[in-house]
């Protein structure tokens, strides 16, 4: 068994009406501690800045400068630890549990440290009934795991277990790491489940009636070219063209529809906190207040972004199980989807304009959560998902035929090798499936060897999706 890994159990909560108040009092108590983490770590760090030692510092670059900064750190109690002793005094006050609250100050200092590194230009508060998840360090205080209740907060929750499922009772064999309450909002109410965070793989689960393993890994190699919507694959006896997630449905024009109701609300309830020309007033500290239309509106808005997320998980563990059966050796070009993310203002003599971004098709798609779910799974039997070097590599441009690499357009779609035709992203598949071990460099012969057969099933995926209505994000590749 590979102990280093953890896998998550998500089980639903039997609650009743007097514990979900207990569990809303704590979800709430642990959001002030939160956002009193985040308040004590801007303090600290603005007066770190402050300080003569700090401006000095920015001057001077390598490693001594980092040396500095660290010990910076320490002085003015920027560290993990530094919070957690912050914290205790916090925890008995409020009455919560210590271990609890030091992952909750743990969680405030991960993501300061992108402002402390420049990767955010501000860290949010977490708005009032926005917190949705407790969690403790280990099963033995806080959060409890026992004989299939959870111990929380001087209650005691039965978790719902259905009787016939194997998969439930095998992984419940292994070792319980730790548990996290989560609460989610289902049609207008909230619903509460346990994850438990679980030492070793994820037991294999079966075919009831035939006894077969259903999601069995081959060996073999695959090569993935993946963009923001679409997704090419190919393997020694597969070529696929596949759009990422093709259940999600889009729903920016819902969105928009509920967005604006909501603003008429908040303007309707609020007009002192506008000014004429409608803008929000500066300054104005008074309270918002919300109707209970808003609120109903906002939760459904909430169940749409749940149903789209659980929609969208399910859809790529089914994608990385079907290629997992391809072969456990998968290669896959690097991408900053969160550069992708940014629409750049680019600036010329002759006039001023914003650059396309991805933002929306990768919130649809979540390519990146594809990914990691991949590399997962390769974990979980010692394997990983393996990175190929995306700028000595060139998948896009290069032709083993000729040997050579041609710049293209993003909008050309076909590699033209005069007889015939290769689709771009089945053909930079391809490529990256005969990457050499090192991840740099294309094997040219291994491409000559596997090409034949590579056109054959490309030919026959074409043919395929000629047969299809195909949806936009394939339209746009073909």
């Amino acid at each position: 068994m590979n102990t280093i890994s953890n896998f998550v159990l998500t089980l639903p909560l039997k609650t009743e009406k007097f514990q979900e108040d207990i569990l809303n009092k704590n979800f709430e108590k642990y959001r002030k501690i939160y956002n009193s983490c985040i308040s004590e770590l801007y303090k600290r760090y603005n007066n770190m800045r402050e300080s003569k030692e700090y401006q000095n510092n920015c001057k001077y670059k390598g490693k001594d400068r980092n040396d500095i900064f660290n010990n910076l750190y320490r002085k003015y109690e920027l560290t993990e630890y530094a919070m957690h002793k912050y914290i205790k005094s916090m925890a008995k006050y409020y009455n919560v549990n210590t271990t609890n609250a030091q992952k909750l100050a743990t969680r405030a200092f991960n993501a300061f440290q992108k402002l402390i590194f420049h990767k955010a230009k501000k860290i949010k508060y977490i708005k009032y009934s926005e917190l949705n998840s407790i969690e403790g360090k280990t099963n033995k205080q806080g959060i409890r795991f026992r004989d299939n209740n959870i111990l929380f907060s001087g209650i005691k929750i039965p978790i719902v277990i259905k009787k016939n499922d194997v998969y439930i009772y095998m992984a419940l064999q292994n070792t319980i790491k730790y548990c996290r309450i989560k609460r989610e909002i289902i049609k207008s109410k909230y619903h509460y489940y346990v994850q438990l965070i679980i030492g070793g793989i994820p037991p294999i689960k079966v075919n009831k009636n035939t006894g077969e393993i259903k999601h069995y890994i081959n060996d073999g190699n695959v090569g993935l070219d993946i963009g923001t919507q679409t997704l090419a694959i190919c393997s020694n006896n597969e070529v696929k063209l596949l759009e990422l997630a093709p259940e999600v449905q889009n729903i920016e024009k819902e969105k928009r529809i509920l967005n604006r109701k909501m603003d008429r609300s908040r303007r309707s309830m609020n007009p002192n906190k506008y000014n004429e020309n409608r803008t929000i007033k500066k300054g104005n500290s008074d309270k918002w207040f919300k109707s209970n239309k808003y609120i109903k509106t906002q939760n459904k808005l909430k169940n749409i972004h749940r149903k789209q997320r659980e929609i969208r998980k399910q859809s790529h563990n089914k994608l990385t199980n079907y290629i997992l059966i391809l072969g456990n050796n998968i290669k896959v070009e690097t991408m900053n989807y969160k550069e992708m993310q940014i629409r750049k203002i680019i600036s010329n003599k002759n006039k001023t304009y914003k650059k396309k971004n991805y933002g929306k098709s990768l919130a649809n798609k979540a390519p990146a959560m594809f990914l990691t779910i991949l590399d997962n799974k390769l974990k979980w039997i010692n394997k990983k998902l393996l990175k190929i070097n995306t700028y000595t590599v060139k998948a896009s441009q290069y032709n083993h035929i000729k040997d050579t690499y041609i710049k293209k357009d993003l909008s050309e779609r076909w590699n033209d090798f005069g007889e015939f035709k290769i689709q771009r992203d089945l053909y930079s598949a391809f490529l990256i499936m005969n990457v050499n071990d090192d991840l740099s460099s294309i094997n040219k012969d291994l491409c000559i060897e596997r090409f034949d057969k590579f056109k054959l099933l490309h030919d026959i995926e074409i043919g395929r999706l000629k047969s299809l209505d195909l949806p936009v994000a394939l339209k746009n590749v073909i």
